[in-house]
């Protein structure tokens, strides 16, 4: 079978590329408002984007009626936020905090997640999570129609958090994450049954 994405509307794309492309690393995103409140809300359409510079992206959708999510309005007013690593023991936190709350709710109140102090940003950290990475945005990459379109929001890394227990020897002892993914529809994955396969050696 071969299907044409130009035959299908907005929800049959979207349902399309994320069983494609699966399993995605979730994180919470946390930022701060204008006000103050904290926001907290996971998204799977999280990659590297550079290394030197440390870059990392994210794209966040709009609603249905094109109305910006809080977490691109929190963006764009602070320049600033910061990615959370999910691990399978925040996964109910983190289903809670995929819901729509109105901008002026701390999220953090409402799903019982810990809001920590980051050291270069106002966004907060996520306690609960084993790594925290504090970004600073350089750019914004709008694409879509009027009614729904994704931005692409690009920062960079300016400090990573990463609890001792998961650290040894400077390197990040991964298979002790226990980081979940995200498949496609209502599927989730757990990253524990990792495998080790040696690279060939390339001189470049």
């Amino acid at each position: 079978m071969k299907i044409d994405p130009d035959g299908l509307d907005y929800k049959g794309l979207h349902d399309l590329m994320m069983s494609c492309i699966s399993p995605r690393p979730i994180a919470l995103i946390s930022t701060i408002s204008v006000n103050g409140i904290f926001n907290v809300a996971p998204y799977s359409c999280v990659s590297p984007v550079s290394n030197q510079p440390p870059l990392v992206g994210v794209s966040i959708g709009t609603y249905r009626n094109g109305q910006k999510k809080d977490t691109l309005i929190n963006v764009c007013s602070s320049r600033e936020f910061v990615i959370n690593v999910v691990h399978e023991g925040m996964a109910e936190a983190m289903n809670k905090a995929s819901r729509d709350w109105p901008i002026d709710i701390d999220e953090f109140n409402e799903t019982g997640l810990t809001a920590g102090k980051a050291d270069f940003v106002k966004s907060p950290l996520v306690e609960e999570s084993p790594i925290n990475m504090e970004c600073r945005l350089m750019q914004i990459l709008d694409v879509g129609d009027e009614t729904r379109h994704t931005d692409f929001v690009i920062g960079k890394v300016l400090c990573v958090h990463v609890k001792d227990e998961f650290l040894k020897g400077g390197k990040i002892l991964i298979h002790k994450l226990n980081a979940i993914g995200r498949m496609g529809g209502e599927y989730y994955c757990r990253a524990a049954n990792i495998f080790e396969m040696k690279r060939p050696y390339m001189l470049r």
